[in-house]
């Protein structure tokens, strides 16, 4: 039997995707030992990037090779990618706030659920994220876009065609600006500055994006970090007659199934593992004491999934554009996020893309007649004589209790663990309003439509919930919730769980910022308990860069 390796740390992170990222920069300026440990694979460098995004635009290849694990997925999960860096490798880089709204929703509107935070308390943590990742952005009317300073970088420059679509939107009573991004506009350090390669998801070549990887190359050359790629946590163990975690127990993925067992002992363990494994591994770590899961005395880890669905429209619009220079980058709003405009609880936010939908070449005409030669560049030059755009708004969803993440008896992992599957719920308010809701969106491309002379073409609607999160929520009460507002187990003192998982709501708008927020606030607290300040956010004490 391969003999046991045992590593010891101050602090031991457990997943390496976006949060983990803030965790370890907020634990880089202490005394603290902090081993990262992940499951997938490394990813290619830098010095690839180029060549990676040539093979996806010319095979569609996947840029990130062995970004999963062949059989550890979940039945009902968006995304199964496990590697170093996690699934913000390929993200996009959009980065919007959330409204004051979203924090206090029962309050205000008689829905959901309030967090322990407001807005304000996350304002200097939302700070110090933009800083650390370099977001370009503009503010938008302080009535709907506050914020407590500037944003770190001039916003993404609107290119003429969103110029355009900026004053459409305008015509219809709608402010819009450039879409805050993780994507800088003035080269810092390694990082050169966005050049429109229009590839930001799945791949930046030239490391304008950021991505998580950036802050581990950074802490392992000062060696402030010590990171296990290829090794997956299967269980969390308590200490005999305490309720301190005392170890996670883990297997070194190695060749043709020659797993290495390997044990880490830790003061302080820190699960950022995304909305899916970290649930999952609480409810995996069940034991005689805690027979449905560690931190799970109220019964709701892996409960209260949360995401957003979103409307979406093509629109033609009497106008002449040239799509194609930076279509990636949007116009947003949040004209309709603050209160909701209607009698009834709808609110979405609202983005505005150049688009070519219905402006390319083709072979043959509405008719179906088959065009050759002349005709079709004829037919062609005549098409593009009007515009379209793309118009997109997210939803807010109150989810459910039983919106959950369980444990499947009857499937098992490779490593022979019961397998997880995800049943995303609405709670019954937004059950009964969903009709409501997405015709009241399609409502407002109708006005976008009438007001630029132009015509709906077609709308659509994803069933999925998109930038999931949930499962291990926040609060002050430990019947009605996992963990504190810092991302503290109730039950586990030295257990925190950070990021997606914590959220209460999900907004109408991607969650990423969000998250590293959240961790980045925990990771201050984490920091204070193993000997160092902390900080407060950009306005208490300020943040370290990774640049």
């Amino acid at each position: 039997m391969t003999q046991r390796r045992v590593v010891e740390c101050d602090v031991c992170i457990i997943g390496s995707g976006i949060s983990a990222a803030m965790v370890a920069e907020k634990l880089a300026g202490t005394r603290a030992t902090v081993v990262v440990v992940e499951a997938g694979a490394e990813q290619p460098g830098p010095s690839q990037f180029a060549a990676l995004r040539q093979r996806f635009l010319r095979y569609g290849e996947n840029p990130w090779p062995r970004d999963h694990i062949d059989g550890l997925g979940a039945a009902g999960i968006q995304s199964r990618s496990m590697c170093v860096g996690g699934l913000a490798m390929h993200w996009g880089g959009v980065t919007p706030r959330f409204s004051p709204e979203d924090f206090k929703t029962q309050s205000l509107f008689g829905v959901g659920t309030d967090w322990p935070i407001t807005y304000d308390d996350l304002d200097p943590w939302y700070q110090e994220a933009e800083e650390l990742m370099g977001i370009a952005g503009e503010q938008g009317p302080p009535d709907l876009d506050p914020r407590g300073r500037p944003f770190p970088l001039p916003a993404i420059p609107l290119t003429w065609n969103l110029e355009r679509l900026k004053s459409w939107a305008a015509s219809a009573g709608i402010p819009t600006w450039s879409q805050p991004s993780a994507k800088l506009t003035v080269a810092r350090g390694t990082r050169g500055a966005c050049c429109r390669n229009d590839t930001c998801f799945p791949v930046c070549p030239t490391g304008a994006k950021y991505a998580p990887d950036m802050t581990w190359r950074t802490l392992r050359a000062s060696r402030r970090v010590d990171l296990h790629p290829m090794t997956l946590v299967r269980r969390l163990r308590l200490s005999p007659n305490g309720t301190r975690i005392e170890a996670a127990e883990a297997v070194r993925r190695g060749a043709s199934g020659a797993d290495t067992p390997v044990e880490y002992r830790a003061r302080t363990f820190v699960l950022a593992a995304g909305y899916v494994w970290s649930s999952y591994l609480l409810l995996l770590s069940r034991q005689a004491r805690f027979p449905n899961g560690l931190a799970n005395s109220s019964g709701l880890v892996g409960k209260y999934l949360t995401g957003h669905r979103n409307v979406q429209a093509f629109i033609s619009l009497p106008m002449k554009l040239y799509p194609g220079i930076n279509e990636q980058h949007s116009l947003v709003t949040k004209h309709f996020m603050r209160r909701p405009r209607v009698a009834k609880y709808v609110r979405h936010d609202l983005r505005l893309w150049e688009s070519s939908v219905g402006r390319a070449p083709r072979l043959a005409d509405d008719g179906g007649k088959l065009l050759l030669g002349d005709e079709v560049m004829a037919d062609w030059r005549a098409r593009t004589l009007e515009g379209t755009a793309r118009v997109r708004g997210y939803y807010d969803i109150v989810p459910d209790r039983e919106s959950a993440l369980t444990l499947d008896g009857a499937r098992k992992t490779p490593f022979g663990d019961p397998a997880p599957v995800i049943t995303m719920r609405d709670a019954p308010v937004s059950r009964e309003l969903r009709g409501f809701s997405e015709d009241t969106v399609r409502g407002v491309f109708t006005e976008l439509a009438r007001a630029g002379n132009g015509k709906v073409l077609r709308t659509s609607v994803d069933d999925f919930q998109d930038h999931p999160g949930g499962g291990c929520r926040m609060g002050t009460d430990a019947a009605t919730s996992v963990v504190d507002s810092f991302g503290r187990t109730h039950d586990h003192e030295n257990l925190f769980v950070v990021g997606a998982p914590t959220i209460v709501s999900s907004s109408c708008a991607n969650g990423t910022l969000t998250f590293c927020a959240l961790a980045l606030r925990a990771g201050g607290e984490v920091a204070r308990g193993v000997g160092g300040s902390g900080g407060r956010g950009v306005g208490g004490s300020g943040g370290r860069g990774n640049d």
